[in-house]
């Protein structure tokens, strides 16, 4: 198949190919294949190439859902058997699990041709995707800026047209964000739809969720259809779907009342395009025939965000302790995984303990909020997707730091309280551009990100639809009809037409 042919289909529009028999699974990995070739040294999504195990897998018989359409799965958290999981980092080049992840495995069972990973930042930590260990990934849409992250190699790979979807996972935005920054469609499942077995019960404390990238909303409701539902063992069982999410998305969404904010919830600034991406996602919803206006749920956003910092600094000791369990040296990890590794060790229980308490309080000032309102609309990105190295801490705050970090002192001083200020810095810089995404993870409920705005310059700027716990089928409803109303699927960058 030539690449402008497979440009043009979706996910479910090649399986339906295959299918039929016009083309062949062998046809369509070999169209990825030399894409990915062709884009890789200036994108740089896929940090491991599996062609021998795509290979073996179409010398088998493929059936599912999506039989025989290439695939890419994330290089954090989804393991698959045999081969590495580097969750981005040098410390676990040697880690290589003996079975695959739940998700790998229903991937696999649905037919999907494996054929790599994707990049990601060291532990999935950050926004933007820029590892030592593989080299930073570029947004397709200009190389000069990041694709976000964490998932930010599977947003670039479908935004430069490798594959047409791509799974990720979302712990504080890692879906949303990068779909925002690539004009892709992403979609956060709620807390426990999507299995995080069989290694873990819930990964941050049930804070992250399982999902694709994709260019269609056909294609993540098709996608989620295959991925929800509980393994043996989960820590508990929502309620499934009514019917399949691929024939619920179909049905009209009715009347919504939608409350808006494009106020930062932390009250850090928020650029005017993504205030004009939210304005003009409000007059699309109202010309549709929606209820919208403006308000938002009554939450102490900066107590939220230190809360979701919590376990954001919190995890750090945890994983690295994991990783030394199967092998991994902690001098292998980055100069800022070691120093949230050092303040992360200076938390105390009693303090995470009382902020994961507090979910419960955001939790239920938005489930009053739902009972006006079906949905929350804001920006997903407080700023377009930023040039590399806009968000890094400074050079020569990095310099101070590792110093105290290497003498012992970053330690001592944390557990003083004396790198209090230093640390509200850090973690304001760290969410500055990304204030709106916590909300949805410590929460548990569904939300996504929906191309509809792009920039006087050109960047894609998503907006973000927060539903109430377990309304997936609401959210896919919605985004298609806003799919249909102002189409994105063949708004592509321009590196895609000079293929």
């Amino acid at each position: 198949m030539q690449f402008a042919d497979y440009l043009t289909h979706d996910a479910t529009s090649l399986a339906a190919l295959v299918a039929s028999g016009e083309v062949t699974p062998r046809a369509l990995l070999d169209t990825a294949l030399a894409r990915h070739a062709q884009v890789h040294g200036q994108v740089n999504a896929v940090c491991r190439l599996m062609e021998d195990e795509a290979r073996a897998q179409l010398a088998r018989p493929l059936a599912g859902a999506f039989a025989g359409v290439p695939f890419l799965i994330k290089d954090g958290l989804q393991d698959y058997a045999g081969l590495p999981t580097t969750n981005g980092s040098r410390s676990m080049c040697g880690h290589v699990p003996r079975e695959h992840a739940a998700v790998v495995r229903r991937y696999l069972e649905a037919g999907l041709v494996v054929f790599g990973k994707t990049n990601l930042p060291e532990f999935a930590l950050k926004g933007v995707t820029d590892p030592a260990l593989f080299g930073r990934t570029s947004n397709p849409w200009n190389l000069e800026h990041t694709p976000g992250g964490s998932s930010g190699g599977a947003a670039a790979a479908v935004a430069a047209g490798i594959v047409p979807m791509a799974a990720g996972n979302d712990g504080g935005g890692s879906i949303r964000i990068p779909a925002a920054c690539c004009g892709l469609f992403g979609l956060r499942p709620s807390r426990g739809r999507v299995s995080a077995g069989p290694h873990a019960g819930e990964i941050w404390f049930g804070a992250s969720s399982e999902g694709v990238l994709s260019r269609s909303v056909r294609d993540t409701a098709r996608a989620l259809d295959l991925l929800q539902g509980a393994e043996p063992g989960d820590p508990f069982v929502i309620a499934p779907p009514a019917a399949p999410y691929a024939e619920l998305m179909r049905r009209p969404p009715g009347r919504l009342r939608i409350g808006f904010s494009a106020a930062s919830p932390i009250g850090s600034e928020v650029h005017p395009e993504a205030a004009a991406a939210v304005r003009h996602a409000a007059a699309l919803l109202a010309s549709l025939g929606h209820e919208v206006e403006e308000a938002a749920p009554e939450i102490d956003g900066a107590a939220l965000a230190t809360s979701y910092l919590h376990i954001y600094f919190g995890q750090v000791p945890a994983i690295v302790a994991r990783n030394k369990a199967l092998g991994a040296a902690g001098s292998e990890v980055e100069l800022m995984t070691r120093l949230l590794l050092t303040l992360g060790g200076a938390v105390k229980a009693p303090a995470l303990t009382e902020q994961m308490a507090q979910w419960n309080t955001y939790a239920r000032a938005l489930g009053r909020f739902h009972q006006r309102y079906d949905m929350l609309l804001t920006p997903t990105l407080a700023h377009p997707p930023i040039r590399h190295g806009e968000g890094d801490v400074p050079a020569s705050q990095q310099a101070v730091l590792g110093f105290l970090q290497r003498s012992g002192l970053l330690g001592l001083l944390a557990r003083l309280g004396l790198l209090d200020a230093t640390v509200d810095r850090i973690a304001r810089d760290n969410l500055r551009y990304v204030p709106f995404t916590q909300l949805s993870n410590l929460t548990g409920t569904p939300s996504m990100s929906v191309p509809l705005h792009w920039t006087a310059d050109g960047l894609p700027m998503g907006v973000q639809f927060v539903a109430p716990f377990g309304r997936e089928d609401s959210l896919l409803q919605l985004a298609a009809q806003l799919e249909q109303a102002q189409p994105w699927f063949g708004r592509l960058p321009a590196m895609t037409r000079a293929a």
